[in-house]
């Protein structure tokens, strides 16, 4: 069993910069998948970004890449994406997921879940 905890969202201006963090407690954090998924208001919960259990490989979504940065530290049990050239479209709940698969772009391959963490970004 895992327990996933965000933090670090908040409202901040276009351009501006955020850095979420997941803490994790339970189970082995090595031997998960993190992702990071957002949810906007009427829309569809949709893949932001993923990282490997050991080999630390990255995966974005295209409308995030170059700008947000996943990393995770296994010694901390901590997922962290840094969120930089902030845009209103961005604005949603992020929550952090872990999975013992490879299947890091589907939700629904995801076991556990965190309760979400609020990025509201103003033009």
């Amino acid at each position: 069993q895992v327990h996933l905890v965000e933090s670090g969202g908040g409202l901040v201006q276009a351009g501006d910069s955020l850095r979420l963090s997941c803490a994790a407690s339970g189970g082995t954090f090595g031997s998960y998948l993190m992702g990071w998924f957002r949810q906007a208001p009427g829309k569809e919960r949709e893949f932001v970004a993923a990282i490997t259990k050991s080999l630390s490989n990255t995966y974005y979504a295209d409308s995030v890449k170059g700008r947000f940065t996943i990393s995770r530290d296994n010694a901390k049990n901590t997922v962290d994406l840094q969120m930089n050239s902030l845009k209103p479209e961005d604005t949603a709940v992020y929550y952090c997921a872990a999975t013992i698969s490879s299947m890091w772009l589907w939700s629904s391959a995801y076991n556990y879940w965190g309760q979400g963490t609020q990025v509201t970004v103003s033009s």
